[in-house]
């Protein structure tokens, strides 16, 4: 076999996850659902890829305590309408739910919607995780089981890793109630006035679940009671002024559709890039790439949280100044796609936290068994490449 020809193995069971780590040696690649492969770096070619989707289902779900245990291949989707017989969820929307993502997938790539203003990220929500590390080892870190590894907390450090530093087989969440109903209030205006917008709705008595900007308007989600959040977001209305309204049910939920196809979309001869900066930042970035770029596409933002995500020209170049600005304003950001055989950067100046994944990575996976490629240049790949057929 080569490296362009690689084995996909998909587990069914913890033991089997386990074994197939042991049984197969050299790089591994880790997939979910699919729904995030040209995400970050560009992996380097791996022998084996290895499907958690597999892993699917709850493990354990309990309803008083408001926590649930599951694996990490069960898709995103699924997971909230089982959840939802019993009048709870898991309060984070990323837009990807809607491509049968994976809760595992969800959580490697860190990925969120705009609800983290309210509830956070998958990372405030997963109180723990079950792990596979490259040499066989099941590691448990928080959650049901209190057993760190080297004295890192894994569940932290895997949010975000990219299917590196090792294998999430299964998580265990802090679970929220589910709204009776939510209702929207949208307000038109440009990207220059959404942050004032977004600080008046921070300033008013209602707290909204989230607050985004795209396509030329604001929108903010209010959950509750079937008669409290509608008077609360009645009352939101009045304080943002003439402009504002209250979507009807139907046209809400169109709006929040249409929001997540712009953070979906995948433009065949653009790159998307997703960045992250201080709130009040926001704006500033947002000008200073449509100059540099010469025009931003598919925006969506979420002015009280400093999250966004562009698309823009697919040139080396204009990606990495792009990287340089965000990193600029001392914000973080993460290459989403970029059209067959392009070769961008994924990320922008590393991080001072760089040095602390290259520790751990050291520690977990010295070999870089796992995602190899997919963090680099954070991640240096080692600079022997044996074991990379299989």
């Amino acid at each position: 076999m080569t490296t362009s020809d690689p084995t996909t193995v998909t587990p069914s069971s913890l033991e089997e996850l386990r074994d197939a780590v042991l049984d197969r040696p050299g790089p591994i690649r880790v997939a979910g659902a699919g729904t995030a492969h040209d995400w970050a770096g560009t992996p380097a070619p791996a022998g084996t890829v290895l499907s958690t989707t597999g892993l699917s289902g709850i493990v354990t779900h309990n309803p008083g305590d408001m926590t649930a245990e599951v694996w990490a291949g069960t898709p995103f989707a699924q997971l909230q309408a089982r959840l939802g017989e019993h009048h709870q969820r898991i309060a984070a929307d990323p837009a990807r739910e809607a491509d049968g993502a994976t809760l595992g997938g969800l959580f490697a790539t860190a990925d969120s919607g705009p609800r983290s203003l309210q509830y956070g990220s998958l990372r405030d929500v997963v109180i723990g995780a079950t792990i596979v590390l490259a040499d066989g080892t099941v590691a448990r870190s928080g959650g049901h089981v209190i057993k760190n590894v080297a004295g890192y907390d894994l569940t932290k450090l895997l949010h975000g890793a990219h299917g590196t530093l090792g294998v999430l087989a299964a998580l265990v969440l802090r679970l929220h109630p589910t709204p009776q109903v939510t209702a929207t209030v949208a307000v038109p205006c440009d990207r220059a006035a959404m942050t004032d917008l977004a600080r008046r709705v921070a300033d008013s008595p209602v707290e909204a679940a989230a607050v985004a900007w795209h396509d030329g308007r604001l929108l903010a989600l209010v959950e509750g009671s079937e008669r409290g959040a509608e008077a609360r977001a009645r009352r939101l209305v009045e304080t943002l002024g003439d402009e504002a309204g209250l979507l009807a049910p139907d046209d809400a939920t169109a709006a929040w559709e249409a929001h997540d196809a712009a953070v979906r979309a995948r433009p065949d001869d653009r790159a998307v890039l997703r960045f992250g900066v201080i709130p009040g930042s926001l704006s500033g970035v947002l000008d200073g790439l449509d100059t540099d770029t010469g025009g931003l596409t598919e925006v969506t933002a979420s002015p009280r949280t400093g999250i966004a995500t562009v698309a823009l020209p697919a040139d080396a170049d204009v990606v990495a100044a792009a990287h340089r600005r965000v990193a600029d304003a001392h914000g973080t950001s993460t290459l989403r796609q970029r059209p067959p055989g392009a070769d961008l950067p994924a990320f922008g100046p590393a991080p001072a936290s760089a040095a602390l994944l290259r520790q751990v990575a050291a520690s977990v996976d010295p070999d870089q068994r796992f995602g190899r490629g997919r963090l680099a240049p954070w991640l240096p790949l080692p600079s022997t490449t044996v074991g990379a057929t299989a």
